[in-house]
């Protein structure tokens, strides 16, 4: 069984942006909206995916949310717009 890793970026109710990896993104937006992601949205819901790339490797998400948290807001705009 082949597991596809996601590192992921959601928009949350007050207009925020939050940044994670998972194997199912869906489930996993699923799971910030009950309150049972990440302290971080539990305050801010509901959320919303937004962006999402793919990855062979969790260490591969794992280390492209560590750079995507490092961008500016701006700059994960414009990822998610697609104008990087």
């Amino acid at each position: 069984m082949v597991i596809i890793y996601y590192t992921y970026l959601l928009e949350c109710a007050d207009g925020t942006l939050y940044c994670g990896y998972t194997t199912d993104v869906a489930e996993r937006v699923k799971a910030h909206n009950s309150g049972k992601g990440a302290k971080y949205t539990k305050s801010r819901l509901p959320v919303k995916a937004v962006y999402s790339e793919s990855f062979e490797t969790k260490s591969e998400a794992m280390s492209r949310e560590a750079k995507i948290k490092q961008l500016t807001r701006e700059d994960k705009l414009k990822l998610i717009k697609g104008i990087s």
